[in-house]
């Protein structure tokens, strides 16, 4: 880069210092933004940058006033600039889109992806922590921050990141493999067996293991040591560290696999005093609390399937679903406080409250979730569904039109089929025949034998006739 660059970039950021000083916002984000713009591979610049942004805005955690908005057409530009793989763009664009919102999940993650395509890596981890911040349970954002740390050399980091993947889908198995493979490597680099020249070298650097490393004697007795046995391996590295959380959550997950539901719980309660209450492992005990009631419903169903006369086994059944979605709700309600803007989880939690007939709680919950573009065709049907009990009809249909254009028979068939279905019921109950009609063609084209479609539909042209 010409040295002129670097000299005007350096003179930039001074000023914005200066102007930051003064509370002269506007001035001081300004300066800062031509000096990453000059400059894009200096952190210190981006750093800089955003924390003026918040400062700006009395760290609020949501920007502008109307920042959704304003972020539409900025939005647009980054999409188009990704398909085109003008990473540089893609860069300018999301600054754009920060200035109006630092705290924007999306846009810092597309900072990253944009950095990290151009090679500037300490700025694409950072783009990339802010978006975890803004939305911890992101798997993709977590992913892509995950890899660079390990490239970084950042293992510990990295398989937190891993783990947070776990959380939100325990049968990630890229996730799994890579909490093992970086667990090992952080092992290696620790002992300094990366630069040990050979066998005796390795040995003189000593490690963790290095007291219950087996001798020959033992091996040949068919003892076993490090490596060997995962579960020992664990409980003797929370021997050696006790105050390490990092070894109980892999133990508690060890069991979980193993299908030992009661020694998982029992090691992340001692985790979660060691941590002094942390969130995360909080939530990894509770997800265990709730996997141990739905493996008792299962067994309930099971029995009362088998003994159809056993009032007490139908009364037990009963009993656990109701245990089950009660402390759903408790868990999901804590969750959606800790995460305000995962849409995601205020979808389930709207989903209990339908089953337990709280559609006035539901239906704010569906309308925030609505946002979330992933999810929004089937969060507009269950809405549709609540305002079907609510007897508001008209804001029903209004829902399910909104949902068809969203969905797509071939990725979404059962989705698809429903809303057609429920559309067509309040059709025909509306005397609106001619569209009742066309919804359950719409499914029996698809699917013949849909629930009692073809005999309402036949119904309907009788009363035509």
């Amino acid at each position: 880069m010409a040295p002129d660059k670097k000299k005007i970039a350096a003179d930039c950021w001074r000023k914005g210092t200066e102007a930051m000083a003064k509370e002269n916002w506007d001035y001081a984000i300004d300066m800062f933004t031509k000096s990453v713009v000059l400059v894009p591979d200096n952190l210190t610049y981006r750093q800089t940058l955003r924390g003026c942004q918040r400062r700006k805005y009395n760290d609020n955690g949501s920007g502008a006033r109307m920042a959704g908005v304003k972020l539409m057409g900025i939005r647009g530009k980054v999409k188009k600039a990704k398909l085109q793989k003008n990473w540089k763009s893609v860069d300018q664009a999301s600054e754009a889109g920060l200035r109006v919102n630092p705290w924007d999940g999306p846009m810092n993650a597309d900072m990253g992806e944009a950095c990290r395509e151009l090679g500037h890596q300490d700025c694409a981890i950072y783009g990339y922590q802010l978006a975890v911040i803004s939305d911890a349970v992101n798997k993709d954002y977590n992913r892509a921050l995950a890899r660079l740390l390990e490239v970084k050399g950042n293992y510990n980091e990295a398989i937190k990141c891993w783990e947070n993947v776990r959380r939100v889908d325990h049968l990630d198995a890229e996730a799994r493999r890579k909490i093992g493979e970086l667990s090992t490597q952080s092992v290696i680099e620790k002992g300094g067996y990366d630069d040990a020249e050979g066998t005796r070298d390795v040995e003189k650097s000593g490690s963790a293991y290095d007291d219950y490393r087996l001798n020959e004697d033992q091996k040949n007795r068919g003892e076993q040591g490090p490596g060997m046995d995962p579960e020992k391996d664990l409980e003797m590295a929370i021997r050696k560290n006790p105050t390490e959380v990092a070894s109980y959550l892999k133990l508690g997950e060890l069991y979980r696999s193993q299908k030992k539901l009661d020694q998982a719980i029992a090691i992340y309660k001692t985790a979660l005093e060691v941590s002094g209450g942390d969130h995360n492992v909080r939530q990894e005990l509770e997800d265990v609390e709730l996997e141990i009631i739905r493996q008792n419903l299962d067994r309930a169903k099971s029995q009362a399937r088998a003994n159809p006369d056993n009032t007490t086994a139908r009364d037990n059944t009963v009993a656990l679903a109701n245990e089950l979605v009660q402390r759903e709700i408790e868990v999901l309600s804590n969750r959606v406080e800790r995460y305000p803007n995962d849409s995601r989880l205020k979808f389930e939690l709207a989903k209990r409250y339908m089953r337990t007939k709280k559609n006035n709680l539901a239906i704010p919950l569906l309308q925030q979730a609505t946002s979330d573009q992933r999810i929004e065709a089937n969060v507009l049907i269950s809405l549709g569904e609540c305002f079907i009990t609510e007897k508001k009809l008209e804001l029903a249909i209004r829902q399910f039109k909104k949902a068809l254009p969203k969905l797509d028979v071939h990725d979404q068939p059962d989705p698809f089929k429903k809303c057609h279905y429920l559309l067509a019921r309040l059709h025909h109950d509306a005397g609106q025949n001619g569209d009742a009609e066309e919804h359950y063609n719409e499914i029996l084209a698809v699917d013949y034998e849909y629930k009692d479609v073809l005999v309402r539909l036949e119904k309907l042209q009788s009363e035509q006739e």
